[in-house]
């Protein structure tokens, strides 16, 4: 039995998690600020909170306040550093909260642990796939090579697909590996990197076991309806129960690794398990890329809707075109294997939402948003 603290604890990984953990007899303390962002605007009208109220230990509090990090850590052999700013897009403007929540929040806890009395063993910590940019894709002519981030006069001409640097021909997707050149194309991305560097740089001279996972795209029951910055299958399902339009950006040809929440708490309990690794980052996904298109589709079909679907050309700066990852190594590290297909989650996610009470969306607003800041073209 650990006694673990699950900094953003309340959210939608972390809750799930929490759960979990309780059922395996630790003990669990959770740290969140309860962003009305995810949360709505309040702790009793947040599912995921109302989740975990009674079963663990909560603290409302913030990473950003040593205080709160001290209480928190008081007593705790695990850290699982989940608590950041989330959102590729809004982190482009909102670039000082980005930066003072995941950076400078990672650097007060690591702080503690370096010059504070504490019981920490081991430090998870929540990385993302966005540290990768583009990722790794295959030329015809020069192998193995990984794209800079796509240029707005590129994507104005409807050419979405990302070229070699060298050759500037279109190239082929390969599943990207962890020893991929990191070069996050947005400011999400940059902090995520910092956040992993930071802990496993640190916890070396601790003397304190650090994994890094690098979650890709987590979906499943319980996330976030009301958050229109991220969650691709929310933003889609929020706007068919409102019987709005989707609007597929680019060609709808893009696509991402939808990795179920199960999955990701099944790997996360791995990583908390492992007496083994010391120092080591691992991507958690399911190892398949699946279309922007056909999730429209799939959702269509599951809600037996007849919104309109538009493929617009529209697009994202910074927004990268696919997304693979290779599992092969949290394979063989910590036995790590998904088990739930986009098909089963997508239904579970559906048969969950069809469930809920979802409000008008905010989606448009913050589509507004973004092209006031001249981020959708």
């Amino acid at each position: 039995m650990e006694n673990i603290l699950i900094s953003g604890g309340a959210g939608f990984i972390g809750s799930n998690l929490a759960l979990k953990l309780v059922s395996l007899g630790h003990n669990v303390r959770v740290l969140d600020n309860l962003s009305p962002q995810i949360h709505t605007n309040s702790k009793e009208n947040s599912q995921l909170y109302q989740s975990i109220k009674g079963k663990v230990t909560f603290i409302n509090g913030d990473v950003r306040n040593r205080k709160d990090w001290q209480k928190a850590i008081a007593n705790s052999t695990v850290i699982v550093h989940l608590a950041a700013e989330t959102g590729t897009g809004q982190s482009m403007y909102q670039i000082e909260k980005y930066v003072q929540v995941n950076c400078g929040g990672t650097a007060i806890m690591l702080d503690v642990l370096a010059n504070e009395k504490h019981t920490v063993k081991k430090v998870v910590v929540a990385s993302s796939r966005a540290i990768y940019g583009e990722g790794k894709y295959h030329c015809e002519s020069h192998g193995e090579v990984f794209p800079d981030e796509r240029e707005d006069t590129q994507m104005s001409n409807g050419q979405f697909e990302p070229l070699c640097s060298i050759c500037k021909q279109p190239l082929g997707i390969l599943a990207t590996d962890e020893d991929s050149k990191i070069h996050p194309s947005s400011i999400y991305g940059i902090t995520k990197s910092d956040q992993e560097q930071m802990i496993l740089v640190a916890s070396k001279s601790l003397g304190i076991s650090a994994i890094a996972l690098r979650y890709q795209n987590v979906y499943g029951p319980g996330q976030s309806l009301s958050n229109p910055y991220t969650g691709i299958l929310s933003i889609f399902s929020t706007r068919i129960l409102n019987n709005n339009p989707i609007n597929i950006f680019e060609d709808g040809k893009e696509s991402r690794d939808f990795v179920f929440i199960d999955d990701v708490v099944n790997a996360t309990v791995l990583a908390i398990q492992d007496n083994k690794l010391k120092s080591c980052s691992l991507n958690v996904g399911s190892g398949v890329s699946t279309t922007v298109q056909t999730v429209a589709d799939s959702l269509k079909k599951l809600y037996q809707s007849d919104v309109d679907i538009k493929v617009s050309g529209n697009y994202r700066l910074g927004d990268i075109r696919h997304n693979k990852a290779d599992i092969s190594k949290i394979k063989k590290l910590l036995g790590f294997s998904p088990k739930v297909s986009f098909d089963d989650g997508l239904k579970q996610f559906v048969d969950w939402v069809k469930n809920q009470e979802v409000n008008s969306d905010k989606y448009e607003q913050s589509i507004n948003e973004m092209k006031d800041k001249g981020l959708i073209k």
